[in-house]
């Protein structure tokens, strides 16, 4: 068996995804070709100015917008924002946020508030499950 491997590529789009980048905003040559496994790594380790200046400035893709602003992206749509938005804008709507961030970020608080009990009462489940059978409480005789 030989170890003639080719390296594997994807898409621009695929790339931006988990470079956490708008892929319109992205210079032609990156949309324009394939992305190797080893060019990603090298753009997340040392990332070239083109790529620093996204990351700080935008525009930012809808999931860096949402978790910016500490909701989620179906709350974004709701709110009336469906494009990518810079850093001033972002921080724009943190100093003065309107009525349907404020509702949202709460919607967002209880979601985790929720998220956090459900998995409270799986550990205790599990915890239960785990003890020995002497030490589990008694459900009561059986029924034939």
């Amino acid at each position: 068996m030989s170890a003639n491997r080719t390296a594997q590529t994807m898409k621009p789009a695929t790339a931006a995804k988990k470079l956490d980048l708008y892929l319109p905003a992205t210079p032609a040559e990156f949309q324009e070709g394939v992305v190797s496994r080893a060019e990603l790594n090298a753009l997340q380790t040392d990332p070239p100015q083109w790529l620093r200046d996204l990351r700080r400035d935008g525009p930012h893709p809808r999931p860096v917008v949402a978790a910016r602003l500490g909701v989620s992206i179906a709350g974004l749509a709701r709110g009336g924002v469906t494009e990518a938005l810079t850093t001033e804008q972002i921080d724009a709507l943190r100093e003065a946020p309107p009525e349907w961030l404020e509702r949202e970020r709460e919607t967002q608080a209880d979601v985790r508030k929720e998220a956090a009990r459900v998995r409270e009462q799986q550990a205790a489940r599990a915890e239960k499950a785990d003890a020995p059978p002497a030490e589990r409480p008694s459900r009561g005789p059986r029924r034939p």
